[in-house]
């Protein structure tokens, strides 16, 4: 019994999955706030753990492995967060410290690397994919022959951050015109400024009604997810692009046009065309947590990676 933390900017994402099924899916799963700051993240992700493991009847220390999925900088050999902003983790050694509470391996990983492992086993992909998570940012996790590709510098992925437009605005990390800006949940409310609590929703809906303005403004989100598609099949050339994150739960009205722009380029270009790009594109299932599944997965035979050793 392994079980996967997903440990977002407000809530963690938990739970277990029994190795014995072949479909991996969760036996169990359990909801509760992040908190802010090393107390609380590690408090919270250590009554997570009790929790999932009362339901399942196996002592936490008697669990194969614990897997944390994690936002930020994350060294997944030592398990150490460098840096995770939203959840106030600065050079935190995370996996020891739930390791020594719970007396169980505990492996910790980049969330978006998470997610990706876990959408690769969930949706039984096959060769090599990409989720593209389109959050508040911009970043992508590749699994290469059912293995997290994570390179050199932990830095595989963070297509985000490669500019595409010199003249663009300023992005997070220090750069102008990074993809980021013009193809995230950032991008949308900066595009269409309002009071909406979902911007990226209102910027559609203000399109489909014909607003010029909005139509414009959507032209730049979806040509901006359209290069990032493009950009993982030119780099990485996957087989699959899954599309997740925030953004995804709009479905076929960001979809339907992204699809149609990556027809547009390769009616322009007899090189994109071969590519079948929008062909390659599938979207998240509502619901589906591929990041706390993909945490329950690291370290396993399907990732296997040293973890942080039970104290």
């Amino acid at each position: 019994m392994r079980i996967g933390l997903d440990i977002g900017g407000t809530k963690i994402d938990a739970v277990a999955v029994d190795d014995a099924l072949a479909s991996r899916a969760p036996v169990h799963r359990v909801r509760l706030a992040s908190g802010y700051g090393a107390d609380e993240v590690v408090g919270n992700a250590v009554e997570a753990v009790r929790h999932l493991a009362a339901l399942t009847g196996v002592p936490p220390q008697a669990l194969d492995s614990i897997g944390v999925g994690v936002p930020g900088v994350v060294d997944p050999a030592t398990g150490r967060v460098a840096h995770a902003v939203n959840l106030g983790l600065v050079d935190v050694p995370l996996g020891d410290e739930l390791a020594r509470r719970v007396g169980a391996p505990v492996r910790v990983e980049n969330d978006v690397n998470a997610a990706a492992l876990g959408a690769w086993h969930a949706l039984g992909l096959q060769g090599s994919a990409a989720y593209l998570n389109l959050g508040t940012g911009l970043a992508a996790g590749l699994v290469l022959d059912g293995r997290l590709r994570r390179g050199a510098h932990g830095a595989a992925g963070e297509i985000g951050h490669v500019p595409v437009d010199p003249a663009g605005a300023w992005c997070a990390c220090g750069q102008r015109g990074c993809l980021e800006t013009v193809a995230s949940g950032s991008a949308a409310a900066r595009l269409w400024p309002t009071t909406a609590l979902h911007p990226a929703r209102a910027l559609l809906d203000a399109a489909a009604t014909g607003d010029h303005a909005a139509l414009r403004a959507r032209a730049v989100l979806v040509d901006g997810v359209a290069q990032a598609v493009r950009l993982l099949a030119l780099t990485v050339d996957v087989q699959t692009v899954v599309v997740g994150g925030g953004l995804s739960a709009l479905g076929d009205d960001l979809m339907g046009p992204v699809r149609d722009a990556l027809a547009d380029q390769g009616a322009a270009s007899s090189f994109i065309a071969s590519l079948e790009l929008a062909s390659r594109l599938v979207l998240l299932p509502a619901g589906l947590p591929a990041a706390a599944m993909g945490a329950a997965l690291a370290g396993t035979p399907a990732d296997p990676v040293p973890v942080a050793a039970a104290g």
